[in-house]
């Protein structure tokens, strides 16, 4: 795994950060650091799509930031559990990994292939 994906990973969880921020936010400093989580969310994915495909990056940001926010949501706010819910959550999971492995690597030249 390159740096890029390592980017790619580290901005979906700071985008479960802001989202959540979003909704629960209620301070000032709150506020701060939902727009803090938002601007490394952001700079760390538009620095992985600079060497990665911008749709596979796209995707799997969203997916596991989508994953992330709706595991939070039921382990820390009290969304109810629903086997459905997490199945679907595991199936989007398999397809952004499913992207990440079928997204070859870019060659030394940069250029994805």
């Amino acid at each position: 795994m390159n740096r890029n994906w390592v980017y790619i990973f580290v901005g979906a969880l700071f985008e479960v950060m802001w989202v959540t921020g979003l909704k629960h936010s209620d301070t000032t400093m709150m506020w701060i650091g939902t727009i803090i989580a938002m601007y490394i969310s952001f700079h760390l994915v538009i620095s992985a799509s600079t060497k990665l495909p911008v749709g596979t990056v796209y995707a799997i940001f969203t997916g596991m930031g989508t994953a992330g926010t709706v595991l939070v949501e039921m382990l820390l706010f009290g969304e109810p559990f629903r086997f459905l819910k997490v199945f679907l959550i595991l199936l989007l999971l398999s397809g952004v990994f499913g992207l990440k492995f079928v997204t070859k690597e870019p060659d030394k030249k940069g250029a994805a292939v």
